[in-house]
């Protein structure tokens, strides 16, 4: 039996322990009905989860005729080759095109930038009421710091930022396969800017991952020009989104637990394993991109077919109490923390370092600059887009709150 469960629907959005539980009531593997994919296994604990995601003989991205999980036939072309990225390799073309981004991002000493993320974090908190209060915390902060860095990390100019916050918005909000066909001018226009700035770098140089993945095709290395504007369209968008519903449901748990949000402002320290559990409980990337069963196999007492679908549930997993204990509470404190937020085997989030100092700067420019800070609405009324697989909030209204009013008198008296 397939279920039909609403996995886009605000309840499902607003408390994803609840649900998932009751998807796991009904076993380890569950066939539901997923949007725009269609019918697929998802499994419901993490250990079946880590199976899936490592065992790449009998699971994969591609069938053996090419096709990837999940493309559909009536999506155009250009959906092909922008998905034709290494997240839709099996090996050993993965292995070729993340060993490219790999070197670059070793050269790129993302670790060693984190003073300077700090300084953007700092920047744009002190700007976030610049416009009025109540502010947008998702507009105005949570998705301009990370687009910020990684506009920075590829050496695209920080003036089109405008431009990818238009067409990321497209990404995350359609729900279905007419909301998906909805997106595809800016698709489009995603492609051209791209193209236009690879040319510019091949002709003039620059700075920053792209020039640098161009140096390598310019030296014969194994990558097509096609597969450039994949890996450009994925780090892009990959590199900002999934930290943008970070940063903003990590800030939305603390303003409705003040306690929370003033134990941690008083500790720096403590950042670190908050930040791992914002990613346990929160889990932004919901699901893994689909994978096809080469050869009939038992996965979790249920016999899948040869040609089947199966989709590792992220969320799940990290609320799997055999993974972590009592997974419904958020545990600042929670050690040791065995989440898959970032995924795991051969596609292992490459930027998981990165994510990790954003979320972390994050917090601190914010409760630093404004320790007072609160929302500006009630709880019930936060709406989450209807992006199936991603939980991003649509809205985070927040004030500054009395103990922030109180600071900025203060530091003005002392002017």
């Amino acid at each position: 039996m397939t279920l039909q469960a609403d996995l886009t629907s605000q309840e499902f959005f607003r408390n994803p322990a609840a649900a998932i539980e009751n998807l796991r009531r009904m076993g380890p593997v569950v066939e539901v009905r997923f949007p725009i994919i269609g019918k697929v296994w998802a499994t419901t604990t993490q250990a079946l989860a880590d199976q899936v995601l490592k065992d790449t003989d009998i699971f994969t991205i591609r069938r053996e005729d090419g096709n990837v999980a999940g493309l559909q036939w009536w999506m155009p072309g250009i959906v092909r080759t922008l998905a034709n990225s290494m997240l839709s390799m099996d090996e050993p073309d993965h292995k070729r095109l993340r060993d490219i981004v790999d070197e670059a991002f070793r050269r790129r000493a993302v670790l060693d930038m984190e003073p300077h993320i700090q300084a953007i974090g700092d920047a744009l908190a002190d700007e976030l009421f610049a416009e009025g209060s109540p502010a947008g915390l998702v507009e105005r902060f949570a998705r301009k710091l990370p687009l910020s860095v990684i506009c920075e990390l590829l050496g695209l100019p920080l003036a089109d930022r405008a431009k990818f916050t238009e067409w990321a918005s497209g990404f995350t909000r359609f729900s279905g396969a007419l909301g998906f066909l909805g997106m595809l001018p800016k698709i489009f226009s995603m492609r051209r800017y791209i193209e236009a700035h690879l040319e510019t770098v091949r002709r003039q140089g620059g700075q920053g991952l792209i020039a640098e993945i161009v140096r390598v095709e310019k030296d014969g290395g194994k990558i097509s020009r096609s597969e450039i504007v994949s890996m450009v369209f994925l780090l892009l968008f990959a590199g900002h989104e999934t930290t943008t519903h970070l940063i903003s449901g990590s800030v939305l748990e603390l303003l409705k637990n003040p306690d929370l949000r003033d134990w941690l402002r008083e500790d720096d320290h403590r950042l670190d394993l908050a930040v791992e559990e914002f990613l346990r409980f929160i889990t932004p990337v919901q699901f893994t991109k689909p994978r096809y069963v080469r050869r009939d196999v038992d996965l979790g007492g249920v016999t899948v077919k040869k040609g089947d679908k199966v989709m590792p549930m992220l969320a799940a997993a990290n609320m799997d109490p055999l993974a972590n204990p009592h997974p419904e509470r958020l545990d600042l404190q929670r050690k040791p923390n065995r989440h898959i937020a970032f995924g795991t085997g051969i596609h292992f989030c490459l930027g998981h370092q990165l994510a990790r100092i954003e979320g972390r700067c994050a917090l601190k420019s914010l409760l630093r600059r404004w320790p007072g800070l609160a929302l500006a609405v009630d709880p019930s009324e936060i709406k989450w887009r209807k992006r199936p697989g991603l939980r991003a909030i649509d809205r985070l209204p927040v004030v500054a709150g009395a103990a922030s009013r109180r600071a900025e008198r203060e530091k003005a008296r002392v002017a």
